[in-house]
C-alpha cells in the first residue's frame, strides 16, 4: 500500500496554443531534434501528440513519404584505399573458404561439382554454329 509521503502525480491533459505547436513543429522539421526529443524538451506527455501536430500542421507530405537514405560518410582517398582492400582481402578469404569446402565435397561424397572445361571448347562451338 502506498504510505502518505509517497503521492503519485496525477497526470492531465493539457491544451497547447497554435503558436507553440508551430514552434515545436518547425524544430523537428528543420532537424534541430526528433520528435520525442522534442517531446522531452517542452514536457509533453503524449507519445504521439508532436507526430499529430507534425501530420496536422506541418510542411512536409504524409500521404507519400519520401526515403532518404543518409549519405556515406566522406572518406579521405587513403581510407578509401584502406577500406577497399580490406574488402578484397575478406573476398579472397571467402573465395579460398568456398574452394576448400568444395574439395572436401569432392573427397568425402565424390562428386564432381567444378565444372569442366574442355580446352578446344570454343573452336568446336564455332564451327557447329557455321
Amino acid at each position: 500500500m502506498k504510505t502518505s509521503g509517497e503521492s503519485k502525480k496525477k497526470r492531465s491533459q493539457r491544451d497547447y496554443n497554435l503558436g507553440f505547436k508551430l514552434a515545436v513543429i518547425s524544430q523537428v522539421e528543420k532537424g534541430d531534434m526528433t520528435y520525442k526529443q522534442a517531446q522531452k524538451a517542452y514536457g509533453i506527455q503524449g507519445r504521439s501528440t508532436v507526430l499529430v501536430w507534425l501530420r496536422k500542421h506541418g510542411t512536409l507530405d504524409w500521404k507519400n513519404p519520401q526515403f532518404h537514405q543518409m549519405p556515406k560518410s566522406k572518406e579521405t582517398p587513403a581510407q578509401r584505399i584502406k577500406r577497399l582492400e580490406r574488402e578484397l582481402s575478406d573476398e579472397k578469404l571467402k573465395n579460398q573458404l568456398l574452394n576448400e569446402m568444395i574439395d572436401v565435397s569432392d573427397k568425402q561424397y565424390g562428386t564432381s561439382i567444378r565444372k569442366k572445361y574442355l580446352p578446344n571448347q570454343s573452336k568446336t562451338s564455332n564451327k557447329s554454329k557455321s
